[in-house]
């Protein structure tokens, strides 16, 4: 587990732009089966959430297209909330981070680590864009 004060940056780099922390397994069940379209975002304290993830979910919030709820969990902090999302994304393995779009309750949408690392957040904007155009 990550000390709350060297993550509290990186949570508000999402819940400043109206991201819904999700803490518990009630919280992302709640969430999840909301009606409409939900994002999802495993959080970390990688390089890449830094330098991609993050900024590119941020980048792509501000598209005319977006989903209903913004929602967040974060790895290493938030176990049993991470966990109990990561259960949502099956068949997918356990990945941080990762970006899941539901709609209706159903994952329609899913990017994980290895489609994060190396990219700009651009890319993953647009990427996340094109989830939103299609889904939202």
């Amino acid at each position: 587990m990550y000390p709350p004060d060297l993550v509290a940056p990186m949570k508000k780099e999402l819940t400043d732009v109206g991201f819904e922390e999700l803490t518990t397994p009630d919280k992302v069940d709640e969430a999840i089966n909301r009606e409409g379209t939900t994002l999802v975002m495993v959080n970390s304290v990688c390089g890449c959430a830094a330098g991609s993830a993050r900024p590119g979910v941020r980048i792509a919030m501000q598209h005319s297209k977006k989903p209903n709820n913004a929602t967040t969990v974060f790895a290493g902090v938030d176990a049993e909330a991470t966990a109990q999302a990561r259960k949502h994304f099956l068949p997918y393995p356990p990945s941080s981070p990762s970006i899941a779009l539901f709609k209706d309750g159903k994952l329609v949408h899913f990017v994980e680590r290895h489609h994060i690392e190396g990219r700009s957040a651009d890319m993953i904007a647009e990427n996340l864009m094109a989830a939103f155009d299609e889904y939202c």
